[in-house]
């Protein structure tokens, strides 16, 4: 053990005492009590632990992610609000979306375009779309690679709005190419 090691460890040795001491003197009368009390503290703390280590498990039951199947299809389960969710990677960065097949184009919103590295301030919004909140006004880019499991795309066209959109949408431009199955709960994407 190095100097700084030590002295942690004797620093919480410190503590230690200093709490049990307390805990010695406050419920001297009352040591059963003390004793369901640190149960009870330490029950709570083992729940903790475990529902930290159980979360990979439990995640998949909250928030729903995509799968690569063995045959090569990529499967979506539908979460919890309706909605199917993929993650694409562009350009080595991990974009979420919502599958919109009302939409007709990959929009994606300014928050999602800056983190791929695209100015929004610098784009020329010459086109419209119509979208359940009214028209906004979209750019157009091209976006090196496009990759969503085993499948992958460059130089692919997209679209960015001027206005707020919470969540990039996926439209029928991309998913055009997938033969797309809606199997129970689940979205299943073949090539």
């Amino acid at each position: 053990m190095d100097g700084e090691t030590l002295a942690r460890v004797g620093y919480l040795a410190i503590i230690l005492v200093a709490l049990g001491g307390w805990v010695m003197v406050e419920f001297r009368q009352r040591m059963g009590q003390a004793l369901r009390m640190g149960l009870a503290w330490g029950l709570i703390f083992v729940g903790i632990i475990a529902g930290y280590g159980l979360w990979s498990d439990i995640r998949r039951d909250v928030m729903p992610i995509q799968e690569v199947a063995a045959s090569g299809a990529v499967e979506v389960p539908r979460s919890a609000d309706g909605h199917y969710y993929l993650t694409l990677v562009i350009n080595g960065t991990s974009v979420p979306f919502m599958v919109d097949t009302g939409a007709s184009g990959m929009v994606l919103g300014s928050r999602d375009a800056e983190r791929l590295g695209i100015d929004p301030e610098s784009l020329a919004f010459r086109g419209q779309a119509n979208t359940a909140n009214g028209v906004v006004r979209t750019a157009r880019v091209s976006l090196d690679t496009v990759e969503l499991g085993p499948f992958r795309n460059e130089n692919f066209g997209a679209f960015v709005t001027e206005g707020q959109l919470d969540q990039s949408l996926l439209g029928m431009d991309y998913l055009g190419q997938f033969r797309m199955e809606f199997d129970g709960a689940k979205l299943v994407l073949r090539q």
